[in-house]
């Protein structure tokens, strides 16, 4: 009887096997292309990515394990606009017949405000523009598997209306923030897409790649808007170095008001383990830290020396019931000797 279940097990783990090796597999250069292409294209296709979570696509250097992958692919998706710099000598040097699709095609992109004839690329941010993405993606895996057409077609209608309603709660929620605080002010200029959308002033100390060197210029440019705009807070990002933004908030006197996800998703035991939720957080991190009074450090400092006092005062009431009681106990030994004398 043993034996014959091991061997069901076996046929039954085999087969998984095959039909998991039957499946097309898709390649996708960042996160939110995965995320994006999994919930369109479900368990028909075999969905991996290059650049893992929590990589910075910008500077992305290919290993040995990433050749292959592509190699092996069906199916390549980028994102194109000078996001993955290292993407076409990749497939270049992998030999891969698979085809290449550019999941930004046809949207309308916003021209670098730091270098000449270069695009921004990260137009995710606006979920709008992720609309651009969710068709070029069920176009293409139409393409690779039309016996599936059904079921994906079915599965982008879902997932656009629920990037469409994501745009609104966006919008609304942008709202809550004054006017004159909304000002976001973060690492690398990636936002650029999503303050036009929402209404939000876009200020960072980076271009559009994180292969930028901070000038001392920009630092004087973020410095100045900090002053002129009264924003009470700045933001750092996942996948960079947070140690000029924590400088900048200290010496502007103002608080880092969380950490965003730009260039990837967050891994599934974050706030932000797909794309919607990547927006949805960010979101709810910029109207929290924005919406409320600047409240600098000197003021943080100054409610702890006031709490600091409330404890000194303490400290000086125990001190003088102690004395009281020394006096007290020190007036009874001198009557109990003199009685005793007497």
């Amino acid at each position: 009887m043993k034996n014959i279940l091991l061997l069901a097990f076996l046929l039954l783990s085999f087969g998984n096997l095959c039909t998991a090796q039957n499946k097309p597999v898709v390649a996708s250069t960042a996160s939110m292309i995965w995320d994006m292409a999994r919930n369109i294209g479900g368990d028909h296709f075999d969905h991996r990515m290059i650049v893992p979570i929590g990589g910075d696509p910008h500077i992305y250097e290919p290993t040995p394990s990433d050749a292959r992958l592509v190699a092996n692919a069906d199916l390549i998706l980028k994102n194109g606009l000078t996001f993955e710099g290292w993407i076409n000598s990749l497939i270049k040097n992998s030999g891969t017949k698979a085809p290449v699709i550019t999941v930004t095609e046809g949207l309308p992109a916003l021209t670098s405000l730091t270098y000449k004839d270069a695009a921004d690329p990260h137009a995710w941010m606006d979920a709008t523009k992720g609309e651009f993405y969710l068709r070029n993606i069920r176009d293409a895996l139409i393409e690779l598997s039309p016996e599936h057409k059904a079921d994906i077609i079915k599965n982008y209608e879902t997932y656009s209306r629920e990037l469409s309603t994501l745009d609104e709660f966006i919008e609304n929620e942008i709202k809550k923030i004054p006017a004159a605080q909304r000002v976001l002010i973060t690492s690398h200029d990636a936002f650029q897409y999503y303050g036009r959308r929402y209404g939000l002033e876009l200020q960072a100390i980076q271009g559009v790649s994180t292969d930028a060197e901070v000038q001392t210029a920009d630092i004087r440019r973020v410095n100045k808007v900090i002053r002129a705009s009264g924003v009470p807070a700045v933001f750092v990002e996942s996948t960079i170095n947070p140690k000029m933004l924590n400088r900048i908030a200290k010496d502007n006197d103002i608080v880092v008001g969380g950490s965003l996800f730009s260039d990837s998703i967050g891994d599934e035991n974050s706030a932000a383990p797909t794309y919607l939720e990547m927006l949805r957080y960010n979101t709810k991190t910029i109207v929290a830290a924005l919406s409320r009074k600047k409240t600098s450090g000197s003021e943080m400092e100054e409610g702890h020396n006031h709490a600091g006092g409330n404890s000194d005062s303490g400290s000086s009431n125990y001190l003088m019931i102690g004395l009281l009681a020394a006096v007290f106990i020190g007036g009874m030994l001198f009557m109990i000797k003199k009685m005793n004398n007497a």
